[in-house]
């Protein structure tokens, strides 16, 4: 396995993206949620890096990158996705994205079907719900008027409560991330509208033609199991696939299981 690596990708709107590549194999792009971090994948990435070279980064105003001029909506973020391909030199590869990560894989695959060998799909959705959006507006809320309230409730609600419990180092981390100035609370801000506003209805065709792996848990409080049926219902060629336990962020809370799924999968062991 080949030692990590770091670059950077200069988008045309003067983002500046830091992206890492590790490992070797077949190419796996990694796009995390609203969080944003490539050091969501951190866990996932080391094991699945045993079969795969994988690829991930810092999204726009998040970690390391900065945020460049654009809108900050889920077509630009997987423009952004498609410019560090182009940067790591990749013409094709199959893309991982973890809730607003799977909406940004969506849009990828809609935008240049070509470039993506195969998705999985974690813990996301294809729609519009009342579910999603009365949790993101509530949040949205949270994030104005209580920013410390906001970072706890996150990280509450991303876990299952036994795990939390015994893992948590997770709840301070999140806590000691509150997003504190208002530059801060902008970026956040923007990408919860984006997500909010994201309706992939439209590129299920393309969506459809693609080899696709369907990825929840059961236990999800933030993009509940239904949305993950739905998902798969709505591209009815796609694996569905679920772990009995392990919250929002089961790729963390179970991360040899998840990154087994993904193995299997991709080794055509479905």
């Amino acid at each position: 396995m080949t030692e990590p690596s770091r670059f950077s990708v200069a988008t045309a709107d003067g983002a500046v993206l830091q992206a890492i590549r590790e490992g070797s194999g077949p190419a796996l792009m990694l796009v995390s949620g609203l969080g944003g971090t490539a050091g969501f994948w951190a866990e996932s990435a080391a094991m699945l890096a045993g079969r795969c070279e994988v690829i991930r980064f810092d999204q726009r105003g998040i970690g390391g990158s900065t945020r460049g001029t654009a809108t900050c909506d889920i077509a630009q973020l997987a423009r952004d996705v498609l410019a560090v391909l182009d940067a790591a030199q990749l013409e094709q590869c199959a893309i991982l994205g973890h809730s607003t990560g799977g909406c940004i894989a969506q849009s990828v695959a809609a935008q240049a079907p070509g470039r993506v060998s195969g998705l999985i799909l974690s813990a996301t959705w294809l729609k519009p719900s009342h579910y999603m959006t009365g949790l993101f507006s509530t949040r949205r809320v949270m994030l104005e008027q209580n920013p410390e309230g906001y970072a706890a409730m996150g990280a509450i609600l991303a876990f299952p409560p036994d795990w939390l419990e015994a893992n948590w180092t997770h709840y301070e981390s999140a806590v000691a991330r509150v997003p504190a100035t208002a530059a801060e609370r902008e970026i956040v801000r923007e990408r919860i509208d984006a997500l909010m506003a994201f309706d992939g209805s439209a590129s299920v065709p393309a969506l459809a033609a693609l080899p696709t792996l369907v990825v929840g848990a059961a236990d999800d409080m933030i993009v509940p199991a239904f949305l993950q049926r739905d998902l798969a219902a709505a591209l009815p060629g796609s694996q569905l696939m679920f772990l009995e336990s392990g919250g929002h962020f089961f790729p963390i809370s179970r991360s040899a299981d998840f990154a087994a799924c993904v193995s299997r999968w991709l080794a055509g062991d479905q």
